[in-house]
């Protein structure tokens, strides 16, 4: 393999690993919606107001995207939410 071929390789690997990534928290049957509403402000620091209103998203819409940023943040975030009892996977984001 040519010293170009590596560099491009080593550039495609570097670009993955700073993409964005999302937690996406989902709707389930058993957890109330105060209580995601209160995770929400317990986790993410967030006021009433946007906690509710990304409850009702899952709620609702069966789905929320609840934080973004770097894979390994994400993975912190997706295992609080399971700690929590909440489900919740992540993806990259797509931009």
């Amino acid at each position: 393999m040519s010293p170009r071929g590596v560099t491009e390789v080593e550039t495609a690997v570097e670009t993955r690993l700073d993409d964005t990534w999302v937690t996406i928290v989902w709707n389930d049957p058993v957890n109330l919606m105060t209580y995601v509403t209160h995770i929400f402000e317990k986790h993410f620091g967030w006021p009433r107001a946007k906690a509710s209103t990304k409850m009702l998203e899952v709620h609702e819409r069966g789905k929320s995207v609840v934080s973004s940023g770097g894979r390994e943040q994400m993975e912190r975030d997706v295992q609080a939410m399971h700690s929590y009892g909440l489900w919740a996977t992540m993806q990259r984001s797509g931009e």
